[in-house]
């Protein structure tokens, strides 16, 4: 820039325009050109002035705690904080009235300095008398706009202080999904000044991502107000403001951020004049009483109130959106809650313990694995707060310690974990020994693969009566009551050593062996819908075959029916991948999974720590050896633990617990039956099966019940007694579906009658048949108990009959009579009693809406007693 020039700029961009031009060549002549690089002090406050700084290009921001006289600074809400514009003379003051620096002054860009010495411009004001003439006036006007300004921003912040917000408390802590779009979410409603709702449950720190909102804008050195919606009056003055009165928060905010926190306990007249301010962008101030009867008296002294333009950028805070107002929002803002971010649990206590030792200058201590997949495990309603103040509790009871162990973090327990006892953890041992390769690998490929060969081949060569073959001494006495009482104890365990099962694995690893292919996927779809009824059927078929021929006393037909249930297990895994059979055709399996609900015990799995944690999913799709976790194919039945909700589709293999490398994986002690009043999902086809195996204890019992019936058919004859068994078979089904008809049949009079007594609408049958499980299964037992209190304690002298030797010298053990029919009977009691308590815990309904239920349980219990027991 050339000398003429710079006196030209001088004169019409800066205050010194009102000089003369000798002066202004003077002030010329003594001006340095310098270039300061961003984020530079040029002076700090307090502090001697050493330059009188001239802006040409670039920007300067000052800052102080009191307003101060500047010139060509950018006017704005707060005299706290300038931002310079070129032209600005910056130090003009000070060095006209011989101060010291009245702001810290630093550039926020790289800037072109004009630069006079401190020295050199006061001689100028001695040479020239006429720079501080012709400034004086301008420093006069200056400082009296400046006090008022001072007055008006005192009266501003006295209004706003109870409100402010200082500071966000912290930024979005996790690496998360869910925590990356949330950052994502603030900064985009940071971006502009439309309205944004936050939206979540208690607990999330809503006002904190607000706050954050406004940290992250333009606007970040304006002030932010945190208003409760809960204390606001009626009228809305404290927001509005009162015409001709006190201005209200909106207008004392100018273009700062207005948070209303639980705007849904805003009161209800104000909630469509927020709505107008939403959606227009203007409000009115609230009218005084006094006002309005003083305008109807006095038309002429009315005062004015017009529609004021809001400024503010107005952020809401809610516990759920608001349909009143979601059209009016630009940005919707759901806060996820801290359980489904269970991958961030981790790096949200680290936070927390750091802030909590920071304080009190203490070294962190380590979490435990353990400790961490007990929070991921509990489901946190209350969210952040309650995971802060666990955090903290903990660290007090443990005092000097390094570690923050499980015994130290202890969440309140879910629902889902209620009455819950980790047998991994309470027994070691117990999880070394189902992770080793005993379970069930070396039981079933060093024992249970051979012995069924040779049961299987003892039915077809041995003697064909039950007093003299093993086999059906074996299977009938022993292995049906046996695993009729483990269902309630372990649920499907039986199906972990199920001989059908290992055959079809051979099967299906040779076939792969000799004819390389993949193996087909499952069609899951038509067999989730049309599998139960297969087993169903194929459940039928065996019921009949059962009666019809005698197979309980025909050792070649039990053969094989064995190995016609082993055959399908092998011609599906050739077909299918994994235990296609086991989990939908199985009729063995079908009466298992339906039998295993009852059960004490159950494998699930943490899902806070399976969601957080994993990324492979080794358990359910298989894979190497990872961490703990060892190499396996992954679950046979395609279920996930954490998805699991009942025991149905569990065979307790264990391949879970041995590929998971996190612990996740837990045997669990439960009240027996839990999941049926909790998280059950029930099936029709399932309610079939039921009720099938319902008749079949009438079934087993045709002869007692002829006799009871007075009945004389030929059971020699096969169609009459076809025709009986399947009659037998369906009767005691109608029982049931009787029951609920009445229940429904007196409901509905109820309804026509407009009856004053409460009685509520009864669930679906599939839902209460559910109830009688306790009842079918203790039926099945007692038939069974016969068997094998009276004949089970013969296998050794069977044994050797079987192979041709005497064994009558050899020991036998054999209960009473009086002794069988006593623990029938019990078993029947019992069964009928644990139906009513289960009927009742489906239902949740008052005993007397079940009435009709309870009666039936009682009916079938009775007739029981009278074709198992007698008189």
């Amino acid at each position: 820039m050339t000398f003429p020039d710079l006196v030209t700029w001088l004169q019409e961009r800066t205050a010194f325009g009102n000089l003369s031009v000798e002066v202004l060549n003077a002030i010329a002549q003594v001006m340095q050109e310098q270039v300061v690089s961003a984020n530079t002090r040029l002076v700090l406050e307090d502090t001697p002035v050493e330059y009188l700084y001239i802006l040409q290009q670039g920007r300067i921001e000052s800052d102080r705690a009191s307003p101060t006289l500047r010139y060509g600074s950018n006017p704005t809400s707060s005299p706290w904080a300038i931002s310079w514009l070129p032209g600005a003379i910056i130090h003009l003051q000070e060095l006209l009235f011989d101060q010291s620096a009245q702001r810290t002054v630093q550039t926020l860009s790289e800037c072109q300095l004009w630069v006079i010495p401190a020295e050199g411009f006061r001689e100028l004001l001695e040479a020239y008398p006429e720079i501080s003439q012709a400034l004086s006036p301008q420093l006069a006007a200056e400082l009296a706009q400046l006090s008022s300004q001072l007055s008006y921003e005192q009266e501003r912040q006295g209004t706003l202080r109870p409100y402010l917000v200082n500071r966000a408390k912290r930024g979005i802590v996790g690496k998360s999904r869910y925590a990356v779009r949330l950052r994502q979410q603030i900064k985009k409603a940071a971006e502009d000044r439309k309205s944004a709702l936050i939206f979540g449950e208690p607990g999330l720190e809503k006002d904190n991502i607000a706050t954050l909102i406004h940290f992250g804008s333009i606007y970040r050195r304006e002030p932010v107000i945190k208003v409760d919606c809960s204390t606001v009056q009626a009228s809305g003055a404290e927001l509005f403001g009162r015409a001709g009165g006190k201005p209200g928060l909106i207008e004392a905010l100018g273009q700062g951020t207005l948070i209303l926190n639980n705007i849904q306990e805003l009161p209800p007249e104000l909630m469509p004049i927020l709505a107008n301010l939403l959606e227009t962008g203007t409000y009115t101030p609230v009218e005084r009483e006094q006002s309005k009867n003083t305008d109807e008296a006095n038309p002429k002294s009315k005062i004015q109130n017009p529609k004021l333009q809001c400024q503010a950028h107005i952020l809401m805070i809610s516990e759920k959106a608001l349909p009143e107002i979601e059209h009016q929002v630009a940005h919707l803002i759901k806060v996820p809650p801290l359980r489904v971010r269970k991958a961030d649990i981790s790096d949200q206590m680290d936070y927390y313990i750091s802030l909590w030792c920071r304080a009190r200058g203490i070294s962190k201590p380590r979490v435990t694995p353990e400790a961490l997949r007990r929070l991921q495990a509990y489901d946190f309603p209350g969210n952040l707060r309650e995971l802060q103040n666990l955090v903290e509790r903990s660290l007090v009871q443990l005092g000097n310690g390094k570690e923050l162990t499980e015994e130290l973090v202890w969440p309140s327990q879910s629902k889902k974990k209620q009455f819950r006892l980790n047998l991994l953890n309470a027994y070691p041992g117990f999880r070394r020994f189902l992770r080793s390769e005993w379970w069930p690998d070396r039981i079933n490929y060093g024992f249970t693969l051979w012995f069924f060969a040779l049961i299987v081949v003892l039915g077809f060569v041995g003697p064909q009566n039950r007093q003299e073959n093993f086999t059906l001494n074996l299977f009938w006495a022993w292995w049906w009551p046996l695993v009729l009482i483990g269902f309630p104890f372990v649920g499907r365990l039986w199906c972990a050593v199920c001989p059908f099962m290992i055959y079809g694995e051979i099967t299906q690893k040779l076939s792969l062996w000799l004819w390389p292919r993949q193996l087909k996927r499952w069609p899951r779809e038509a067999a989730e819908k049309w599998g139960g009824w297969f087993l169903f059927g194929l459940f039928t078929l065996i019921f009949l075959w059962e009666e019809l021929w005698n197979l309980e006393n025909t050792a070649y037909l039990s053969a094989c029916l064995l190995l016609l249930i082993t055959a399908g297990a092998m011609i599906f895994s050739a077909i299918f991948e994994r235990r296609f059979w086991c989990r939908y055709l199985c009729p063995i399996g079908g009466m298992n999974g339906l039998f295993a609900k009852l059960s004490m015990t159950e494998l699930r799995a943490q899902q806070g720590t399976c969601s957080a944690e994993c990324t492979t999913y080794q358990c359910y799709k298989g894979g190497p050896q990872k961490g703990e976790g060892l190499e396996t194919a992954g679950c046979p039945l395609y279920s996930h633990p954490a998805q699991l909700e009942d025991n149905r589709d569990c065979v307790l293999c264990m391949t879970c617990l041995k590929a998971c490398p996190h612990r996740s994986v837990e045997v669990n002690l439960r009240p027996p039956g839990i999941e049926l009043w909790t998280t059950h999902n029930p099936r029709t086809y399932e309610v079939a099966l039921l009720l099938l195996l319902l008749g079949g204890i009438f079934l087993h019992r045709l002869p007692e019940i002829q006799t009871e019936l007075g009945l004389s058919l030929n059971l020699q004859d096969f169609w009459q007694h076809v025709g009986l068994s399947l009659a037998v078979l369906v009767i005691p089904a109608a029982i049931p579906l009787i029951a609920y008809a009445g229940e429904q049949a007196f409901y509905r009079l109820l309804q026509t009658l407009k009856s004053q007594i409460p009685n509520p609408k009864p669930k679906p049958f599939i839902a209460l048949a559910y109830g009688y499980l306790p009842l079918v299964l203790a039926g099945n037992l007692a038939h069974y108990l016969r068997l094998g209190l009276s004949e089970g304690g013969r296998l050794l002298p069977v044994t050797f009959a079987t192979f041709g030797l005497r064994g009558e010298s050899l020991p036998i053990w054999v209960a009473h009579p009086a002794v069988i029919a006593f623990l029938q009977s019990i078993t029947l009691i019992f069964g009928v009693v644990l139906t009513m308590i289960l009927t009742q815990k489906i239902a949740c309904q008052p005993v007397r809406s079940l009435l009709a239920q309870h009666l039936a349980s009682v009916i079938l219990g009775v007739c029981l007693w009278a074709i198992i027991v007698g008189y």
